[in-house]
């Protein structure tokens, strides 16, 4: 799984319709420039591969009266609605997953209902302490990692990454049960994104020959 695929996807779904450069504008705005793999030749690229692949749109604007070259708007098809929902919900359940994903999936999660992605949570939960159980059958975390010479600073890495995601996910579980943030389905949600021509303080400011599509 691809974390700009995700992102890509969940970013369009929330203009509707977005032009390239909105798309590249959002993603620095979030700064998943410094935290993924979006870097603006990988967005476009993206962008152009889901339409093939039939999980964009691609609508061909007319130039706007000031002048410049036509471009291109993407908007989620039906297929892409589902791809889209189906990485969201891989990106929060899979207790080894990589932090560009489920950093990305946290940052659509609210696309999906509230009870939805509790559900996800609590499974992604279960997964890191059944690993966590299976890998305790041959080394004890009481015994210290010297107990396998320095190898066993692997484990003791591991295991601790575990608990500690483990414990993360159950107190943002306990925040979401308490009513934090807005879902989908609650009303209004959280904006996010950019509105047309609004200054980005985050955005790196280099030039790519695919803002002009």
């Amino acid at each position: 799984m691809s974390a700009i695929r995700l992102l890509v996807l969940g970013a369009v779904r929330q203009h509707g319709r977005a032009h390239g450069y909105q798309v590249r504008n959002d993603l620095e705005y979030w700064g998943a420039h410094e935290w993924s793999n979006a870097k603006p030749g990988s967005i476009y690229h993206a962008l152009k591969q889901l339409a093939k692949q039939g999980m964009l749109h691609a609508h061909e604007i007319a130039p706007s009266t000031a002048g410049g070259p036509p471009r291109t708007e993407y908007e989620l098809t039906e297929r892409g609605t589902e791809e889209y929902h189906s990485l969201l919900r891989e990106s929060l359940t899979k207790y080894d997953q990589r932090p560009d994903i489920l950093t990305a999936g946290l940052g659509l999660m609210v696309d999906l209902p509230r009870d939805e992605v509790v559900g996800l949570l609590q499974e992604r939960v279960r997964s890191m302490e059944g690993w966590r159980a299976s890998v305790t059958e041959y080394y004890i975390p009481e015994e210290g990692p010297g107990q396998l010479g320095h190898i066993g600073e692997i484990m003791n890495y591991w295991l601790n990454s575990a608990d500690t995601g483990a414990q993360w996910t159950k107190d943002l579980i306990g925040r979401i049960e308490g009513g934090a943030y807005t879902f989908a389905g609650e009303g209004e949600p959280f904006v996010g994104v950019l509105a047309e021509g609004e200054e980005n303080p985050f955005g790196t400011g280099e030039p790519h020959a695919g803002d002009r599509d």
